[in-house]
């Protein structure tokens, strides 16, 4: 497989895995598990065709971690960053003092008034450091990062998730948890 055709796949298993399953005809349970040979079948009737070989190397080196096998290879899902509702089970944690979260700046306006919203995922997500905001707000344009207050939230009674690949996650951020003052 070429470096262009893993990357074309990785983008389909995660629109498959996260948005819509039925781009490649399968199901999610509830948990967000897919069954890996009606994924790898599915793939192949859209022209994505892999084999789990090929599916097994996507997961080990996506930069990400965006995947998880279970433990005989026989489901996959996504670690997290859906927008069907599934519950992948993740760990409710006491967040570390701040979190950051990258942005594009034509986005900071809504976001003083607003807060940061899941928008059409299940989650907000967050990064434990800087280095990962600045490259996420960096997908969407000229990168702005936030500070956020995660102590305060969570102590103000917000929850917070951890995921497998370790992306900090909660319901939203309202204003006054975020340091407008200090934006990257």
């Amino acid at each position: 497989m070429t470096e262009k055709e893993k990357i074309r796949a990785s983008k389909f298993i995660c629109l498959v895995l996260r948005h819509n399953p039925q781009a490649a005809g399968i199901d999610l349970d509830k948990n967000g598990w897919a069954d890996t040979q009606q994924l790898l079948a599915g793939m192949a009737h859209t022209k994505h065709k892999i084999t789990l070989d090929d599916l097994k190397e996507i997961v080990a080196t996506d930069e990400k971690q965006r995947y998880k096998f279970g433990d005989d290879f026989a489901k996959i899902r996504a670690n997290q960053g859906h927008s069907v509702k599934v519950d992948v089970e993740m760990k409710e944690a006491t967040p570390p003092t701040v979190l950051y979260h990258g942005t594009a700046a034509r986005f900071l306006d809504a976001i003083k008034a607003e807060g940061l919203r899941p928008k059409n995922r299940l989650h907000v997500h967050l990064s434990i450091d800087e280095k990962t905001a600045v490259q996420v707000g960096g997908r969407h344009g000229k990168p702005a990062v936030l500070i956020i207050n995660a102590a305060d939230m969570h102590k103000d009674g917000h929850r917070f998730y951890i995921s497998e690949n370790g992306i900090w996650l909660t319901n939203n951020v309202p204003p006054q948890y975020i340091n407008f003052q200090h934006v990257w």
